[in-house]
């Protein structure tokens, strides 16, 4: 195999692989006449990722074969990440990062070959990760809707996973004998899942193995040997294990198969034998880390498959780092940093002087110009990573997914994870990409109290985080359900529903911006202080030590109806022909009842807004059904929304009460939504009207007349739909 071209595998990796190939015999080609074998054309394939390229071999192995890896990017969250400063100041887990395996050539000089390699502090160490990872993949599992396990005995494994070969090195010398003898290895091959880890893991149960034991050592017992020793050769252990399941299978009755209680050798024999690809090559080894991620993340990431909302993000950040590498527009240890593989301190930029919120804000803020970039070279490959609308066309919900992917890798660098949600704050001009001062942070908290710029950039790319990583405020969860907490005197407190939005615009308030400044440089001092809680500050912004900052002193403080928008008592009454153009300094602020800053369109098919109906309490608002035509062979048109009687029925809602700008950004979001559920329905109706006629045999049930009318004004309402964005905008205070 080693003698394949392209190959370039390590031959322990080969050596340790070898004893699960079934009939190697059937993969390798005869000898040529130097006596040299190779793989078969059949059996090896090239994969190209947009990281690199790499080569596989497809081999049927023992079903016991494989080991799950715990960097399996569906789990990534459950472990601490090196990304984080204060990483070994406390007793969490950690992965030890993951590097290429450097061994010596023919010639004696040193060179990657296509294998992984990492530490470990001793072998307990190296059996607890495996572990872990199997429980983490066990609980992932849960959402799959039918039992995998109870499948692959009845069916058997369909699809191959596919592994790649890491050592594991123990930092700390084994254990020895009394004469001196190490008990076990001090270095480790596996094959680790790259793809396939549930599979694996499900395949080992049946055998009644575990991934820990298959990686370092089967206990005697499991071999029915005497004594308590572990046997760490699979050369030596795995035909001892075959025999012993042999035997099983010759005892036990072969009718009446129970997938969930039968004998362990008849619920094996459809995977005793599983197809599987092992990857023994790539052009660029020092990126294999990358290529086999890159590889695996696109058939788990787009479906929602297994991954949570937070490991989702990660990944597909993670593929952008990847095609950055790839691509030649960032470096390595940049990639690695970012990605969560290695400290914040191994950044060009990072000095030694800079404490722990500063490294946290230099990587933050680097993953954010990464992921909002200005450069086009990087939007277009973000556009390909993301499968994106060209740069100049995103679309809200893509800018959301970016701003999700920079809060999930940010809060890598945090002691615990907070929702992604947490970073949607941006509009739609995020999609020009973020140029930043590339001021220290330091310098942007002393400068805050009276720089703008300074106090806008910690307010819009730094306040969330901080507040969401010591629990302060959260994503909204769309209800109050569980939104409690418990007051200064021990009192159950209800929490008001607020966006995270809603609390940026607290912060800015002008009066409110002395204790604004506070609070950012109280929970800056706070992380470099081991991440302790956070104290609270008073209006003037001087901070109160021993008094901690807690969710309803921030609600207290930095009230839901602060904002910058006008009182209600000090609103001017504006007539209906002045309110189409009348802006109003703070239609883009404040509570629920305002547009997010920065949208210029509400959320597809997002719920009416608190508040959107209390506008006009004595015009309840329609339902889509009601303005919606009713559906026949001839098409109707739905009657306009400027239509002579609705502009009566609002000159007698203006009649009634005041039109204030909080009033009028109620109105367009409450038009905008029946738009939105109108132009569905009209969607609908055409397909309806379609389906129809075809049953009835009317190939043309539209009359010439009545369709000129209907796309007339479709064109004519769609030119008018098209400057709206822009007029809201410039509106709509800047993120």
């Amino acid at each position: 195999m080693l003698a394949t071209e392209g190959v370039n595998l390590p031959r322990g990796a080969l050596e340790n692989i070898a004893p699960f190939i079934v009939d190697p015999e059937a993969t390798l080609s005869e000898p040529d006449d130097r006596g040299v074998r190779t793989l078969k054309s059949g059996s090896v394939r090239r994969v190209r990722t947009d990281a690199g390229d790499m080569v596989v071999a497809v081999v049927r192995m023992h079903g016991v074969g494989g080991v799950q890896w715990g960097h399996n990017e569906r789990i990534s969250s459950i472990w601490r990440s090196v990304a984080d400063p204060t990483v070994g100041q406390r007793t969490e887990r950690t992965l030890a990062a993951v590097r290429p395996w450097t061994g010596l050539d023919a010639d004696g000089r040193e060179k990657h070959f296509a294998a992984l390699a990492s530490t470990v502090p001793d072998r307990w160490a190296l059996m607890m990760n495996a572990e872990d990872a199997a429980d983490a993949l066990k609980r992932r599992d849960r959402v799959r809707p039918y039992d995998l396990e109870e499948d692959l005995v009845l069916n058997g494994q369909q699809d191959p996973g596919m592994y790649v070969p890491q050592q594991v090195r123990l930092e700390q010398n084994p254990e020895r004998d009394a004469d001196g003898n190490p008990l076990y290895p001090d270095a480790y091959w596996a094959w680790m899942a790259v793809r396939g880890n549930n599979r694996t893991q499900k395949r080992q149960s049946i055998f009644r193995l575990t991934s820990g034991e298959v990686l370092a050592g089967v206990p005697a017992e499991k071999l029915e040997r005497d004594g308590d020793e572990v046997v760490c050769d699979p050369r030596v252990w795995l035909p001892e294990f075959s025999a012993v399941l042999n035997r099983e299978f010759a005892e036990t009755a072969e009718e009446g198969l129970d997938p969930t209680s039968g004998s362990r050798a008849r619920r094996a024999a459809a995977i005793a034998v599983v197809d599987a690809h092992l990857v023994i090559g790539t052009p660029t080894p020092q990126r294999l880390y990358r290529i086999v991620q890159m590889n695996n993340r696109r058939d788990h990431v787009h479906p929602p498959l297994e991954f949570d909302a937070l490991d989702r993000s990660r990944a597909l950040g993670r593929s952008v780092l990847g095609m950055y590498v790839a691509q030649q527009v960032m470096d390595e240890k940049t990639a690695e940093v970012l990605s969560g593989l290695a400290p914040i301190r191994e950044l060009p930029d990072a000095s030694p002087d800079m404490k722990v919120s500063e490294l946290r804000d230099l990587r933050s803020m680097r993953l954010l110009q990464e992921l909002f970039p200005v450069d086009p070279h990087k939007r277009h490959l973000l556009r390909r990573a993301l499968s994106e609308n060209p740069p100049s066309q995103l679309k809200t919900g893509e800018i959301n997914q970016r701003a999700r992917t920079w809060s999930a890798l940010t809060s890598e660098s945090y002691p615990t994870p907070w929702n992604p949600r947490v970073g949607q704050v941006f509009s739609t001009r995020a999609r020009e990409g973020f140029l930043l001062t590339g001021r220290r942070l330091p310098e942007l908290l002393a400068a805050a109290d009276t720089d703008d710029t300074a106090f806008d950039e910690l307010v819009s790319f730094r306040a969330a985080h901080w507040l969401a990583s010591f629990g302060i405020i959260e994503a909204d969860r769309g209800s109050l359900d569980g939104q409690e907490a418990i007051g200064d005197a021990g009192e159950r407190v209800r929490r008001s529903r607020r966006t995270v939005m809603n609390c940026l615009q607290a912060l800015r308030h002008d009066k409110n911006r002395p204790a604004a400044v506070g609070l950012l440089r109280s929970l800056a001092a706070a992380m470099d202080d081991g991440d302790r809680r956070p104290w609270r500050v008073s209006g003037s912004g001087k901070e109160m030590p021993g008094r901690e900052m807690t969710s309803l002193w921030f609600d207290t403080t930095f009230p839901k109806d602060t904002g910058t928008r006008p009182r209600k008592a000090a609103a001017p009454s504006l007539s209906p022909a002045r309110t189409a153009t009348v802006p109003g300094p703070g239609i883009a602020h404040g509570s629920a009842t305002a547009l997010p800053v920065g949208a210029t369109t509400l959320p597809v098919g997002a719920a009416l807004p608190v508040g959107a109906a209390a506008a006009s309490p004595a015009r309840p608002v329609p339902s889509a059904s009601a303005t919606a035509p009713t559906p026949s062979l001839a098409l109707s048109l739905p009657a306009q929304a400027t239509s002579p009687a609705s502009q009566k029925a609002e000159a007698s809602d203006t009649a009634e009460e005041p039109v204030t700008p909080e009033a009028l950004v109620d109105r367009v979001e409450e038009r905008i939504q029946r738009l939105h559920a109108a132009s569905g329905e009209l969607g609908d109706l055409l397909g309806e009207l379609a389906e129809r006629s075809r049953v009835a045999s009317v190939a043309q049930p539209i009359a010439r007349h009545r369709a000129d009318v209907a796309v007339r004004l479709l064109n004519q309402s769609l030119s008018r739909l098209r400057k709206l964005p822009e007029l809201m905008e410039d509106m709509t205070e800047p993120a």
